[in-house]
């Protein structure tokens, strides 16, 4: 069973390697709340409708003190197209080695079509400027998910 990060706990630090060819690292980024969310695959239908929203939420985000970063298992040419095709501007990583994934609780058993298999668990996260976890979610909707979280954080 994967194990759950909860409200409280101490985020999992990571490096990775973005589309664009930098590195990126989670502890560099604190003193500042960062969303990372895990998505199982870009240029599908629902990753890119999330992708989208976080992207046209950005500047929003950004101005109530979030920075967004995305995680797949793609590899970075593989998203360095996803940001060309869809305009997108969100910082997106690589963890073709599912690890940071598996840290998060974001890889695991879940349910596809009825079936039990293992893969992504699309989740979303807020990291407080401290490095811990304030919000936690696993198994969210594609669509709209971006506009609950923004609800869920009182930004609406």
């Amino acid at each position: 069973m994967t194990t759950r990060l909860q409200p409280g706990d101490t985020a999992p630090d990571f490096t990775l390697p973005s589309d664009t060819g930098e590195t990126v690292t989670l502890s560099s980024l604190r003193g500042t709340s960062v969303i990372v969310y895990f998505y199982p695959a870009a240029m599908t239908p629902g990753c890119t409708k999330q992708a989208c929203d976080f992207t046209e939420s950005l500047d929003r985000l950004k101005a109530e003190g979030y920075e967004v970063v995305g995680i797949s298992p793609d590899k970075p040419e593989k998203l360095a197209k996803f940001r060309e095709n869809d305009g997108l501007t969100i910082t997106l990583l690589s963890d073709p080695e599912k690890e940071v994934l598996t840290a998060w609780g974001a890889f695991g058993e879940k349910k596809l079509y009825g079936k039990v298999v293992q893969g992504v668990i699309r989740s979303t996260f807020v990291v407080d400027p401290e490095g811990a976890i304030s919000y936690a979610a696993y198994n969210v909707k594609a669509t709209g998910h971006v506009a609950k979280l923004r609800r869920d954080l009182k930004l609406d």
